[in-house]
């Protein structure tokens, strides 16, 4: 029976990229297995005409591989990166009345990630599902990806979501794309992106940043551990939470630190225009000026496990560990307390008098925060909450460095691969466009390969371009 194991490292001191790729054959049948080394990843089968037949594709995919820079290893060496999930004990609400539901998605495990926009609603679980969802809930697109997802954010008009294994996967085009990669000695609690700066928080208290080319630009370590809360503003400043409390910095190169805020455990961090808050383990939501000036304090009866609020800070919620909601006005005060129905949310966000938020028991939940909705609800008046369960069945893993052949006719800008300093880089390939470098996946770049991506945006903050959109293979 023979079988060909390889393994992919693109850089071994910074230990960036970890993957293997087995093709087994048996028979008239061709198994090909491939993922983040450590774990099982995914398998397809095929069968052929004959051994020979299966023996020579196999020789084939060997090769394609190993032409990407994948290279013969002995199976089981390497470790699976550390993860850890959040595990929470949620408990029952103790308030008497349910915030009114609009709809209920059930994912079918617990989740994280969630994000909102006019185009529609995304929300991903530790089964790795992604779904886009219109704003009544039907789905649009499904992903399946190899590792469970840590939590979803936007950067504009890109669309990210940040994997166990360490991937972060740009989800503009038809196909996730990979964007990051996450040196596995990070054991990653959250990440946000802004203007293609990526900063990721950890279980050891530290904060990382990772330019557009996937290089780490400087990390740092505070002194605290468990550190859940990270946010980027378009400018440069990044809001970091641990177990000592909020931290600011700023810096695309090198870090400066502008403010620190000690409290207790921060569990959750959002951002709102100039203000951010920290949900605490002591039930208190901080809200902070950009200089980190405290500007309120909202509290809560548990730990708060996430908080949102509507443009100006008109509104601050917060969810706390016992599936209860609260609504705060910008003086601090208490608005209401209401239960959420399906478990504690682990994030939440505002949008259009709606909080989504996703919960422990997998469930992602539109509630009508609206004035009125609230006051018929606190009257005892409920109406039934619309259920929805993801779609049955099986989903391939979505496979990012699958590059189809751009379709006749189909429009784009030409980029090409080329080798600057020992590395693979991508340049624009026609007129019209500066010098600089394009942000591009690196398990698709190939030296002297011509490809043809759908869009191009010039980064608001740095001289380079990023792809929006899909990215196809050209001939010549």
């Amino acid at each position: 029976m023979p079988t060909y194991y390889l393994e992919f490292s693109e850089d071994e001191a910074a230990g960036t990229a970890h993957k293997f790729y087995e093709a087994v054959v048996e028979g008239t049948q061709l198994t090909l297995s491939y993922g983040r080394i450590g774990t099982p990843g995914a398998s397809t089968t095929q069968q052929c005409a004959s051994p020979e037949e299966a023996g020579k594709l196999a020789l084939k995919k060997v090769g394609e591989k190993k032409r990407k820079g994948y290279a013969d290893a002995i199976k089981g060496q390497r470790q699976k990166r550390t993860i850890t999930r959040r595990v929470v004990e949620s408990r029952p609400s103790r308030a008497k009345r349910t915030v009114p539901t609009i709809w209920r998605f059930e994912t079918g495990s617990s989740a994280f990630g969630v994000f909102v926009n006019e185009q529609g609603c995304w929300v991903g679980n530790q089964a790795g599902r992604v779904y886009h969802l219109s704003h009544e809930a039907e789905v649009q697109m499904q992903y399946q990806l190899s590792e469970g997802v840590k939590c979803l954010v936007s950067d504009g008009a890109w669309m990210y979501v940040g994997c166990d294994d360490g991937n972060v996967y740009n989800l503009t085009g038809k196909t996730p794309r990979l964007a990051y990669e996450i040196n596995p000695h990070i054991d990653i609690y959250w990440l946000d992106i802004a203007n293609g700066l990526l900063a990721v928080s950890d279980a050891a208290g530290q904060l990382t940043t990772v330019n557009y080319e996937d290089e780490e630009q400087w990390s740092v370590r505070t002194g605290g551990s468990q550190a859940w809360m990270v946010r980027c503003d378009p400018v440069g400043r990044i809001y970091y939470g641990d177990s000592q409390g909020v931290r600011c910095y700023y810096g695309w190169e090198k870090e400066t630190l502008v403010w620190q805020h000690r409290s207790s455990q921060v569990l959750f961090g959002c951002l709102d225009g100039e203000n951010a808050y920290a949900g605490t383990g002591t039930g208190q939501v901080l809200k902070f000026s950009q200089d980190g000036q405290l500007l309120q304090t909202y509290q809560a009866h548990n730990s708060v496990l996430s908080c949102a609020a509507a443009p100006g800070g008109r509104y601050v919620f917060a969810a706390d560990s016992s599936s209860t909601v609260y609504c705060f006005g910008p003086d601090g005060q208490q608005h209401w307390e209401l239960a959420t129905g399906c478990g504690s949310a682990l994030s939440m966000q505002y949008f259009n008098e709606r909080l989504y938020l996703v919960t422990t028991n997998g469930t992602f939940a539109c509630l009508d925060v609206s004035e009125a909705a609230i006051a018929q609800a606190e009257q005892g008046v409920a109406v039934p909450a619309q259920i929805i369960k993801a779609p049955s069945g099986q989903l391939t893993i979505a496979e990012s460095d699958v590059l189809e052949t751009a379709p006749a006719s189909t429009e784009g800008v030409l980029l090409r691969c080329v080798r600057e300093g020992g590395k693979l880089r991508i340049r624009v390939a026609q007129a019209g466009y500066h010098d600089w470098h394009v942000q591009f996946p690196r398990n698709l770049r190939r030296e002297g390969q011509l490809y043809l991506a759908e869009r191009l945006e010039p980064a608001a903050h740095g001289e380079f371009y990023r792809v929006l959109g899909n990215i196809y293979a050209m001939n010549g």
